[in-house]
């Protein structure tokens, strides 16, 4: 199973991006889909996540009111729409999934290649 993001750019603070992945191979179901960011000496932080047992998506609560995270209705392709960018935003958006690959098997986590988001003053 392979995740391919796209989107990521260049903007000035108060753009916006969208970024998109889609998830190839034989797998029978994503379980969990979302967005992960990491800048420049920091660690990886969660930005949006769709959960297969949760009601609503979660988004980190510094994105609150300006990302927000969809998904196609085939649940193969997911999306992260970013408004009002900060300089703060920028950083290298990684794709995640959990895919359960077969039947019967446990679900197992799979990340895309980054894309990268950078946002200026």
């Amino acid at each position: 199973v392979q995740l391919q993001a796209s989107g990521g750019g260049s903007v000035q603070a108060g753009g916006s991006l969208r970024l998109s992945c889609a998830a190839s191979g034989n797998f029978v179901r994503i379980m969990d889909m979302g967005w992960y960011r990491q800048a420049p000496g920091n660690q990886r932080e969660l930005v949006a996540i769709i959960l297969s047992d949760a009601v609503a998506p979660k988004v980190a609560d510094s994105m609150q009111g300006r990302f927000a995270i969809s998904r196609d209705s085939d649940q193969s392709t997911w999306y992260l729409q970013m408004n009002n960018l900060r300089p703060e935003d920028t950083g290298v958006y990684y794709c995640y999934a959990k895919i359960r690959r077969h039947w019967g098997r446990d679900p197992r986590e799979s990340w895309g290649q980054g894309t990268q988001v950078t946002v200026s003053s």
